[in-house]
């Protein structure tokens, strides 16, 4: 080997910190070189300031300041449970930290005075797993109390989810009238009714007699105007404490109003918050069948979750359907028509989420794809559609009680890929193709009379459009001008018989599928002119904007598009919490005094 005078090497060795900290823990352990005494409660540990300093913020600050402790040979901690000190002391040494339902809590506090992050942080996702409805207001009031903020928001999330359970435990009563208010007010607390917000709140109130106080406050949180009107009048209206109060009366004359007057239909009327139901009493979308690129037509159904901003798939159709009709018949889904990929389809079934199941129904007169289907008054009308030859103009009535079809008026022309919607009573047939060309023409059906009438024409052709009703005006999403895919969108005044442009979405939509939800309207994948999408956005008639929501799972167009008066959760379990005391769900923070 020659001499090299520049020849270096780097040695690093992987193991020299493991065996450090070994050798560390074996002198703790026979008090070997330690340099402070720690003293906590009765007990008192030897130990190397520089270890405690090395994990500790609290201790690197005292013993590297000019503080009294720095030279110290003896330090003095108030207010830490001496056990817990001494399994932070040993995380210190080891990396290792054990706790438990029974030593988390003090665990957190402990190092959270020590400022040692990295085990608050572990306590505090521990304390997130085990949340229960009978430990998470204490939960959230001990994280409050000690600044732990994201495991505040967890809890807070936690008693919205699982409100109707929270309140049935004792815990409930202990909460501060700031933080139930805070809850209340969420469109995002998963109720079925509101009741399930007006009745704990009058049993909070009732609890301490100083609480009245808080009524008004309490109250205006609660969507009484969605109430039934029988259990507000005889519920609501003749409950004392309310009677007795100026500003609860008003509320109740208020959510009078709005349930007498039918003013949530009237035109004009405004979309507030107060007639607006929660996320989890609005229902939900479902998107049934359609074609991607790869032209075989879809018999998934995909089912969209408003408080989680997520989609689901629910049991298929037992057909592959494209340009399908779809509506809503109160709790459960229709789905009429269509094409399978090799023939076009009469047939039609009903989905129950009650049951999670399909069931077929007699089927349609005619074959045909691209049909509207609408509800109006109880039968379901089949309106217009193609086959291979032929656009159509034919109407077609089913009645459920009887599960037969009949023919009504035909339209005043034909339309395939026909939008339509209800609104006052009225059935509303926009645009479409006639065979030859998109059309701009709509027209109104009577059923009382069994007659068309025309209407004002869009200001754009649209055929593979999508249509929605929100606060008695119509809007046309989308759709097609012949090959060329829309992003506009227009608004019919059913008062006036005029349309007027509103806001463009945000990319072209030709067979979008569009439903109503919670006061906006969603508009479901469809086709930009290159490719399949499954994107989707929903517009806010309040701001006239469009924002993006979650995605469905598929590329898809053609797809029959509604919204389903059910509970998202009777459709899927998708985050059960164990309700049982037993087990690991045995964490209880201790009580805070309640201050209302």
């Amino acid at each position: 080997m020659t001499e090299d005078s520049s020849a270096s090497v780097t040695f690093e060795s992987q193991s020299v910190h493991r065996e450090a900290f070994s050798v560390l823990l074996e002198f703790y352990a026979h008090q070997t070189l330690c340099d402070v005494e720690i003293v906590v409660g009765a007990r008192s540990f030897r130990c190397h300031r520089l270890i405690l300093a090395s994990v500790s913020a609290y201790f690197r600050a005292m013993f590297t300041s000019q503080m009294t402790e720095t030279l110290s040979s003896s330090v003095t901690i108030h207010d830490i449970d001496p056990a817990a000190f001494e399994l932070l002391l040993l995380y210190a040494y080891t990396a290792k930290i054990s706790f438990s339902t029974e030593n988390v809590q003090t665990l957190l506090y402990a190092s959270s005075i020590l400022q040692m992050e990295s085990v608050a942080s572990a306590c505090g996702e521990f304390m997130k797993n085990h949340l229960h409805p009978s430990n998470c207001i204490g939960v959230r009031a001990f994280a409050e109390q000690h600044g732990r903020t994201d495991l505040v928001l967890k809890a807070d999330d936690f008693i919205r989810d699982q409100f109707r359970h929270v309140v049935a435990q004792e815990e409930f009563l202990s909460m501060t009238s700031p933080h139930l208010i805070k809850i209340i007010e969420s469109n995002d607390l998963n109720v079925r009714s509101e009741q399930e917000v007006y009745e704990p709140i009058m049993k909070w109130v009732k609890h301490k007699a100083d609480r009245h106080t808080h009524l008004p406050a309490l109250l205006s949180r609660v969507k009484l105007a969605l109430l039934p009107a029988k259990y507000l009048v005889e519920k609501v209206c003749t409950e004392e404490f309310l009677k007795q109060n100026l500003e609860c009366r008003d509320l109740l004359d208020e959510a009078k109003y709005y349930q007498l007057s039918l003013a949530r239909v009237l035109p004009g009327m405004q979309l507030t918050e107060k007639i607006l139901p929660r996320k989890s009493c609005a229902g939900v979308i479902f998107c049934v069948g359609g074609r991607g690129a790869s032209g075989d037509p879809f018999k998934s159904i995909e089912v969209y979750d408003l408080r989680k901003n997520s989609w689901h798939q629910v049991t298929e159709m037992s057909s592959r359907r494209r340009h399908v009709g779809v509506v809503s018949i109160g709790e459960k889904l229709c789905a009429v028509g269509g094409h399978d990929g090799q023939d076009h389809l009469n047939t039609g079934e009903i989905f129950d989420p009650a049951t999670n199941t399909w069931s077929v129904i007699s089927p349609m007169v005619s074959l045909r794809r691209g049909i509207g289907l609408a509800c109006l008054g109880g039968p379901i009308y089949a309106v217009g559609g193609l086959d291979d030859s032929t656009c159509f103009s034919t109407v077609e009535r089913y009645d459920p009680e009887s599960n037969s079809w009949s023919a009504v008026q035909s339209m005043n022309f034909p339309r395939g890929g026909v939008a339509i919607a209800t609104a006052k009573g009225f059935l509303y047939a926009m645009g479409g193709n006639d065979g030859a060309t998109s059309l701009d023409s709509c027209e109104r059906y009577d059923p009382h009379l069994n007659k068309w009438t025309m209407i004002a024409s869009m200001k754009q052709r649209r055929a593979g459009a999508g249509a929605a009703e929100i606060n008695g005006k119509i809007y046309m999403i989308g759709g097609f001008d012949n090959n060329a895919p829309l992003d506009s969108v227009e608004c019919y005044n059913t008062e006036t018989d005029t349309w007027v442009c509103v806001a463009k979405m945000s990319c072209p939509r030709g067979g979008v599928g569009v439903a109503p939800l919670a006061g906006r309207i969603f508009a479901v994948g469809g086709h930009d002119g290159s490719s399949y999408l499954s994107s989707v956005e929903a517009y806010d008639p309040r701001s006239d904007k469009w924002s993006s929501v979650a995605s469905i799972s598929s590329n898809r167009a053609g797809a029959g598009i509604s919204t389903v008066m059910c509970r998202f959760d009777s459709l899927i379990d998708i985050s059960k919490v164990n309700l049982s005391p037993a087990g690991t769900v045995a964490l209880h923070c201790r009580h805070l005094q309640a201050t209302v």
